[in-house]
């Protein structure tokens, strides 16, 4: 049987520029404009999505929740995506992709969970610095993600860490249809006190007699993902079963090894690239950058993104996993490969996803 997927309330449609507006645009400059408007409200802004902190909750140690009032420019999201968050930290623009956690709702705001990560820049000021009150910028959501319009089958979520913050969006979206399909979700973390919605997904797999819901603490007795955790999915028949998994690159890699042959459907997203495969990490290959004219030495085994960062070069990136394309070069020539999938890529005047992909050998990019 096959179900429809209705949206919760979403924001209501931004309304067409005024005629005046759009008389005035030749004659406004953006910058001016949002300067000194922001003297009187910072969410003033001529065209750029803004968002005030109006709310901060802990979510799980080392987590925190924040809800997000955007201003106008905003123009909403589907369950599952994610979007750029931007803050000015020592005095640089700093930017970095975060899932929505909530769904669409009534009065507009939106909210992501984000873990503080170790040397994270953003993460870390964001759990530790961010405050109500405090202003962030906005970018459009982005993601595929998300549910079909018409649900059918059953469905199994495999989140692990951060992963489960765009699954959570899924998981409430179903619950405000009053769970019309079988869900299952499996989440996986380190330690148990890391685990964030837990109580909130203890009180639906109480509520909807159709959704299971398994914790498992890999550093307290658990396992990590393996065909055993998915057996029980998979043994009420895989023909009707689709799968989505969100975490690390190696998880992800694994998820797909399990299901992707298996499962009438299968998504996955990963947060970090997934770690090469018997590659030399301290293989050294020259990047020369043909737009500014330098040529570099950096490790073959990382992702060229991180290894321009690490000298110096702060090529322009989003989600930093190869899913907003923000940091896509065209590649002009040499041998570089994804590091997620494996394919490689030799063409000539070819474009890549620096975020995602290493230099096989010698190789000259865009920049």
């Amino acid at each position: 049987m096959t179900t429809a997927f209705a949206s919760p309330p979403a924001p209501a449609k931004q309304p067409a520029p005024s005629l005046l507006r759009r008389w005035a645009q030749p004659f406004v400059d953006p910058a001016v404009f949002d300067y000194w408007l922001g003297h009187i409200n910072p969410l003033w802004t001529w065209d750029r999505p803004l968002a005030r902190v109006v709310q901060r909750q802990e979510a799980a140690a080392g987590a925190v929740t924040l809800t997000l009032q955007p201003n106008r420019h905003w123009k909403g999201f589907t369950p599952g995506q994610h979007l750029h968050i931007g803050a000015e930290i020592q005095g640089r623009r700093v930017t970095r992709s975060y899932s929505l956690s909530d769904i669409p709702r009534a009065d507009g705001r939106i909210a992501i969970t984000v873990q503080k990560v170790n040397g994270g820049l953003l993460s870390t000021h964001l759990c530790t610095q961010t405050q109500v009150g405090d202003v962030l910028e906005l970018a459009p959501a982005f993601g595929d993600l998300v549910l079909p319009k018409a649900l059918s089958g059953r469905y199994l979520l495999l989140a692990a860490g951060s992963g489960i913050t765009p699954l959570m969006s899924l998981t409430r979206a179903l619950a405000a249809q009053n769970m019309p399909v079988p869900l299952t979700l499996i989440y996986w973390v380190k330690t148990a006190a890391q685990a964030c919605f837990v109580p909130e997904l203890q009180a639906l797999a109480q509520r909807f007699a159709n959704f299971k819901f398994q914790l498992i603490a890999t550093q307290e007795g658990g396992q990590r993902i393996n065909a055993e955790a998915l057996a029980p999915s998979l043994a009420a028949g895989a023909e009707d079963l689709q799968a989505f998994a969100c975490g690390p690159g190696g998880f992800a890699l694994t998820a797909r090894e399990l299901l992707g042959g298996q499962a009438k459907s299968f998504k996955a997203e990963a947060f970090t690239p997934a770690v090469p495969l018997n590659t030399d990490s301290k293989h050294q290959v020259k990047v020369e950058l043909r737009r500014s004219g330098r040529t570099l030495e950096v490790a073959s085994g990382i992702p060229l993104l991180v290894a321009l960062e690490a000298q110096g070069v702060r090529p322009q990136s989003g989600c930093r996993m190869g899913i907003c394309h923000s940091c896509v070069c065209t590649k002009h020539e040499g041998l570089a490969e994804d590091i997620n999938t494996g394919e490689r890529s030799s063409e000539p005047e070819s474009a890549i996803r620096i975020c995602v992909s290493r230099a096989c050998t010698d190789i000259s990019l865009d920049l």
